[in-house]
């Protein structure tokens, strides 16, 4: 009967969050994980029969910590901001979170009213004194301004300037609101 393996399942996913964290999703390799792990890839291979099944595990891990890091902000601008600096502090796991194909074939309407979002646009709505329903449009064209701006810096295309983020956020959000800046 062969041993069970030293390594636990929850150390697996957290060695392989850690590997995708400092490295990236190119590094999510059987032999890199268990290098990580400092075992063979055998137990891995027990516990985990398909590396699909422990990328995915990582993936919700991933997305845990992204949303953790978001969400330690004081309103819903500052959420917007977070996200970017996420790309700028966290590069290679932003882009295992989002470009590493998982979010292929979504629309657009179906990544930003995903359940995991509404607590923010629902706290948002009331921060902000506006129907719900009208922030999702708000939020939608947001979001794709925040997410350009991360992706391009995550991929060094673009510099890191907080402050002036911050002024084009406030001024995109003012004008879809009506209000002037």
């Amino acid at each position: 009967m062969p041993r069970k393996p030293a390594t636990t399942r929850e150390e697996m996913i957290e060695g392989a969050f850690q590997l995708v964290r400092r490295e990236g999703h190119e590094a999510f390799t059987a032999r890199n994980i268990a290098k990580e792990l400092g075992c063979s890839t055998q137990p891995l291979m027990y516990r985990f029969p398909s590396l699909s099944e422990l990328k995915e595990l990582v993936y919700a891990r991933a997305d845990q910590f992204h949303t953790a890091y978001i969400l330690d902000a004081p309103d819903f601008l500052h959420t917007g901001l977070r996200y970017i600096q996420f790309a700028k502090e966290e590069t290679p796991l932003f882009r295992f979170l989002f470009q590493s194909g998982h979010f292929r074939g979504l629309a657009l309407g179906d990544m930003v009213r995903d359940p995991g979002v509404s607590p923010v646009v629902n706290a948002a709505a009331a921060e902000l004194g506006i129907p719900e329903q009208e922030l999702f449009t708000v939020f939608e064209t947001l979001y794709v301004t925040v997410h350009g701006y991360a992706d391009l810096i995550a991929n060094n295309a673009m510099e890191y300037d907080p402050a002036d983020m911050e002024k084009n956020l406030m001024r995109i959000a003012e004008g879809m609101l009506g209000k002037e800046g």
